[in-house]
């Protein structure tokens, strides 16, 4: 038996081949979604609860808006369902968070 042949070292010089590149290229809906939704929480985290969940509110309806309008090829990791319900699921989530930091006025995240 030979250890450096065979189809798996083929996918792996081709997989190597294409780099960090090639990933950010398939991903970077992912990741604007992602670089959205840690702005919200670092903002939650330093108090401004309302600003931050406007910021995942928003990061939600991001995603929504690429899931429609990318094909599915280019839509990387957004993908779970169909099209959409993909949309329609992350639009809901996005407006019902929206509309409660929009609408809370009183309160804290602060423990006594």
């Amino acid at each position: 038996m030979t250890g450096g042949g065979g189809r798996g070292a083929v996918m792996v010089a081709t997989r190597s081949g294409h780099g960090l590149r090639a990933r950010l290229r398939a991903h970077w809906p992912l990741l604007v979604v992602l670089g959205v939704s840690l702005v919200g929480l670092q903002r939650v985290v330093t108090e401004h609860w309302r600003e931050g969940s406007a910021a995942l509110a928003v990061a939600m309806l991001v995603a929504a808006g690429l899931r429609v309008a990318l094909p599915p090829d280019r839509v990387g990791l957004l993908a779970i369902r169909g099209r959409y319900a993909d949309a329609l699921v992350y639009g809901g989530f996005g407006v019902v968070v929206l509309l409660l930091a929009l609408t809370i006025t009183q309160g804290s995240l602060t423990i006594s």
